[in-house]
């Protein structure tokens, strides 16, 4: 096997302990394939990751290709190459089902073709339904803006799944400082994590630092920047990370591809970025990029200091007919908009 291509040593490739004493791998697979990828190609990647060592999977209802992940997942089993409780696998409920987060989880537990996840977040805070072919001015008709009372009827169904041994960990996606605050109020469970877009030129620290003191991870999406997300989510003030002249000095140094040094600034930070790929060479050099050659605390600071605050996955999709732009949906004042 090309050298490149063997599988990762696994004691090389730390985890996260959870508030709850769970443990995740400190990377994963994301499965979201943009516009750009067939579920059948998803589901090969996720098949060929875990053959190299990923023992973490990011996938969701809405990215469409849990039947065909479910294929690979029930194909990597049977070959003997890991049982189930050597995965972790997230799933994510969708806003046009907050109504009815039980017969979601199930039917993405069928899809998957498991009995149980390790992890299921809400995917975003907002009930509404998404209309597909969207451009980035687009808005959905049927969007409402969060409501603390409903978020916490959804919030209370996800507990259930906890107590019924669906799943094992719930969390959230998408969240704000505001919102957060009001759930950590509420709820009996606490989530233990948020997944939320973080890379080196949207670093949120607040919101970062925020959990962290509350005992809460930050799973961290896009964490190269997406370059490939969908044409909808592309606005002309968007930067490329990977091409950032610190990202690419850096890189250079350490004779890797920027992105590597995107996924290793994301770890040593102490996020869970969940990086996607169909390449087999990437899932390797991203899990091996975790422990070996790690950032001086000089690069680490240089990569701080090109934090842009700029956000590419904004939502504006989900905009209500009242609001003004899509910062409204991340409270950006402390106040939750139209709430």
């Amino acid at each position: 096997m090309n050298e490149q291509l063997k599988p990762v040593d696994l004691s090389l490739v730390p985890n996260v302990t959870l508030y709850n004493g769970s443990t995740m791998p400190a990377v994963g697979l994301g499965t979201f394939g943009s516009d750009n990828y067939t579920a059948e190609q998803i589901a090969a990647a996720v098949r060929q990751a875990i053959i190299l060592g990923y023992r973490h999977i990011d996938c969701a209802s809405v990215y469409g290709n849990e039947k065909e992940i479910g294929t690979a997942l029930r194909e990597v089993f049977a070959s003997g190459i890991v049982k189930r409780e050597d995965l972790w696998i997230t799933s994510k409920v969708w806003n046009n089902k907050h109504n009815d987060i039980i017969g979601s989880c199930k039917q993405s537990l069928a899809d998957l073709e498991l009995d149980y996840l390790d992890l299921y977040l809400v995917h975003w805070p907002f009930p509404n339904h998404h209309e597909k072919g969207v451009t980035v001015n687009s808005r959905d008709p049927h969007a409402v803006p969060y409501i603390h009372e409903n978020y916490m009827r959804t919030w209370r169904d996800m507990e259930k799944l906890v107590d019924a041994g669906l799943v094992k960990n719930i969390g959230t996606s998408n969240m704000t400082i505001a919102k957060m605050k009001l759930l950590l109020r509420d709820c009996r469970i606490k989530p233990v994590v948020n997944e939320m877009e973080m890379h080196p030129h949207f670093q949120q620290p607040e919101l970062f630092n925020y959990l962290k003191d509350n005992g809460i991870n930050a799973i961290g999406f896009c964490p190269i920047g997406s370059p490939g997300r969908p044409e909808r989510d592309k606005t002309p003030e968007d930067t490329v990370p990977i091409e950032d002249p610190v990202i690419v000095d850096i890189a250079g140094a350490h004779g890797v591809h920027p992105a590597v040094i995107c996924v290793k600034w994301a770890v040593q930070n102490g996020q869970i970025p969940i990086p996607f790929s169909v390449k087999p060479d990437k899932f390797v050099s991203n899990l091996r990029c975790v422990t070996e050659d790690p950032l001086s605390d000089e690069e680490m600071a240089r990569i701080k200091a090109i934090d842009k605050n700029n956000r590419f996955i904004k939502g504006q999709v989900f905009l209500w007919k009242t609001a003004q732009d899509w910062h409204d949906l991340w409270d950006e004042d402390g106040i939750i908009a139209g709430a």
